[in-house]
């Protein structure tokens, strides 16, 4: 079975299919809309063979339904029927949970993305829970307001990695997690990880949107030294 699996961003839209070695990608923005986004990944995609989808969406998703419209994207994501637009199946989750799922090699894993927001999702026994910890309360404001994007061009670098130190311990000290992973595009921003936890890869949504389509015991019995192979080829190609 062939999986396209399609990871939606504030910035771009990435994509890569199974078989191929190379992500394509196209701008997305404020103003992107679903079915922009379809008909962009279909001219992308031109050649590829897929029979299923995987999508990482930037929002709440729960048992494939949306439950937001994203926050840096444009409007009418809720409802919209991605497989009727396809004609494939597709199966949605959080962006940072397709993240996490493909950064994951056993037992109860956390996963936190910094980029535009806080991503989060945690990962069980290989049974995905995403999370949406981003906008509870913290200090003044919320979570994300302290480790997003706009708090490091608000606040700089210094006191942005201190409130992304001190989140992460509150949640390793409230979630217990046995593995932790920090991911997204601003972790290279980071003088030093926090302890306990390992630098996470934005190929990683990649691997994850794969695996969306294996059972949940298969992905507790993954090799990590496939995964990691996987995700060097794939790499290669998201730095381009």
């Amino acid at each position: 079975m062939n999986v396209l699996v399609i990871d939606i961003g504030g910035n771009n839209v990435k994509i890569l299919a199974s078989g191929q070695n190379e992500l394509r990608k196209f701008s997305s923005g404020s103003s992107l809309t679903p079915k922009q986004m379809v008909a962009g990944v279909k001219q992308l995609a031109a050649g590829w063979k897929y029979d299923v989808i995987s999508m990482g969406y930037p929002g709440m998703v729960v048992r494939n339904r949306l439950l937001a419209e994203p926050h840096n994207l444009g409007r009418g994501w809720m409802g919209f029927d991605f497989e009727a637009a396809f004609k494939r199946p597709v199966k949605v989750v959080n962006d940072a949970a397709m993240q996490a799922l493909g950064s994951y090699t056993g037992s109860k894993m956390l996963f936190l993305g910094l980029g535009t927001g806080l991503g989060s999702a945690m990962i069980i026994d290989g049974t995905i829970e995403p999370m949406e910890l981003a906008h509870l309360s913290y200090k003044k404001g919320t979570y994300e307001d302290y480790v997003g994007e706009r708090s490091l061009e608000k606040r700089g670098k210094k006191k942005w990695r201190s409130h992304v130190a001190e989140v992460v311990n509150c949640l390793i000290s409230a979630l217990e997690p046995d593995d932790v992973v920090l991911g997204g595009g601003n972790v290279k921003k980071l003088k030093e990880l926090p302890k306990g936890c390992r630098e996470g890869n934005n190929a990683n949504a990649f691997l994850g949107g794969f695996r969306l389509w294996e059972k949940a015991d298969k992905r507790r019995t993954s090799s990590p030294a496939k995964t990691r192979a996987s995700l060097a080829q794939r790499d290669k190609g998201s730095q381009r």
